[in-house]
């Protein structure tokens, strides 16, 4: 009897923490920022789906989105898979058991109003608990007649629950800086550059927190990276 009690103890705090963070916390949070957005107005800065500021830009590739596909896939990265029920299953007992997942979904960040337009990740051995990934956006800005990207590279150390929702989530590294100059010299070794430019003050605020409360910080650079042409 004793032993029912606690499984049924555990079942109905499970599912309270569930309901907590996937449904109540994230709806309040929305709610707060919509009352106050210039919080959520980080400049440069991605947007979580409640609202939240998430992962700040650190790079932009200029090049068509077939361009953009060979790069980093010569570079030694792959497409992540859409988040679905299956995929997201799928990851959890990767995670769990350790086994390798290349292309493990990444969660919707949010800039220009929409979420990612293409996501990449390069995964670490042990799973994809820790992982290189990189999103990307395309931008209305053209560089020599080309389609701009902005994207934010950081790295996945470890899954943990997200200091803002309670929800499961991954933390990040804070040294956004060392995923971005890493992808430039990947992309460079791959033999697919034309060119790299640097925009110095790019971000004006140089440290913060992510939508799961990890910390991060820059030096405010961004990296222009200019793939060969197909």
């Amino acid at each position: 009897m004793a032993h029912l009690l606690d499984t049924k103890t555990l079942l109905l705090v499970t599912l309270a923490w569930a309901v907590a963070a996937y449904l109540i916390v994230p709806r309040l949070w929305l709610l707060y920022f919509r009352r106050h957005p210039f919080l959520a107005q980080s400049a440069r800065v991605t947007l979580t789906g409640d609202g939240h500021p998430g992962d700040p830009i650190n790079i932009a590739l200029v090049g068509s989105a077939a361009e953009i596909v060979r790069g980093l896939t010569a570079a030694g990265w792959f497409p992540a898979d859409p988040i679905t029920l299956a995929s997201s299953v799928r990851i959890a007992a990767d995670t769990v058991f350790r086994r390798p997942d290349d292309d493990a979904p990444v969660s919707n960040l949010f800039l220009f109003g929409r979420k990612q337009d293409l996501a990449f990740e390069q995964p670490m051995p042990g799973g994809p608990g820790q992982r290189h990934h990189v999103r990307l956006w395309q931008s209305d800005q053209q560089y020599d007649s080309r389609p701009g990207w902005f994207g934010a590279v950081t790295f996945d150390r470890r899954v943990g629950l997200s200091r803002t929702t309670g929800q499961v989530t991954h933390h990040i590294a804070p040294d956004v800086d060392a995923e971005r100059d890493r992808l430039v010299n990947e992309l460079q070794q791959a033999g697919v550059v034309q060119s790299v430019e640097w925009k110095d003050g790019f971000h004006s605020h140089c440290e913060g927190c992510n939508g799961g409360g990890d910390p991060w910080h820059t030096d405010g650079r961004l990296a222009i990276v200019s793939l060969r042409k197909s």
